[in-house]
C-alpha cells in the first residue's frame, strides 16, 4: 500500500503542476472551463498558485519534510472540494471527473504523509 500512495502522491504534484501551467498560459479549456463554472478569469491566476504552491509542499514533503507534504495534501484536498462544489453549485457535471480525480489524488496524498511511512 505505501508504494501506491507514494505513486498517487508523485502523481498529485504531477498533475498539479501541470494544471497550473496551463491555467497561469490561460489554455483555451481552462478558460472555458472557468467560464461554465463562473470563475471570473482574474481569479485563474491566483488558483494556478494555488495548485503550484501544493505541488511544491509534496514535493518538499517527499524530500525529507513530511509535515510540509501533509499541509499541501490537506490543502489540495480543501481546494479540490472547493473545485467539486464550484461545479455542483453551477451544475455543470460533464466534466466534474477532473475536479474529483484530482481531489482523489490530494487525498491519498495525503493519507501517504498522515500514516508517517
Amino acid at each position: 500500500m505505501t508504494s501506491v500512495l507514494l505513486i498517487a502522491t508523485v502523481s498529485c504534484a504531477v498533475a498539479n503542476v501541470s494544471a497550473a501551467i496551463a491555467d497561469f498560459v490561460r489554455a483555451p479549456f481552462v478558460l472555458a472551463n472557468s467560464a461554465e463554472v463562473r470563475v471570473p478569469p482574474g481569479a485563474v491566476p491566483y488558483l494556478a498558485a494555488l495548485k503550484l504552491a501544493g505541488a511544491v509542499g509534496l514535493v518538499v514533503g517527499l524530500s525529507g519534510v513530511p509535515r510540509l507534504g501533509l499541509a499541501a495534501g490537506v490543502g489540495l484536498v480543501a481546494f479540490f472540494v472547493g473545485a467539486v462544489l464550484v461545479h455542483v453549485r453551477a451544475r455543470v457535471f460533464h466534466n466534474i471527473a477532473f475536479p474529483g480525480g484530482f481531489l482523489l489524488l490530494a487525498v491519498a496524498a495525503t493519507v501517504h504523509f498522515a500514516s508517517g511511512r
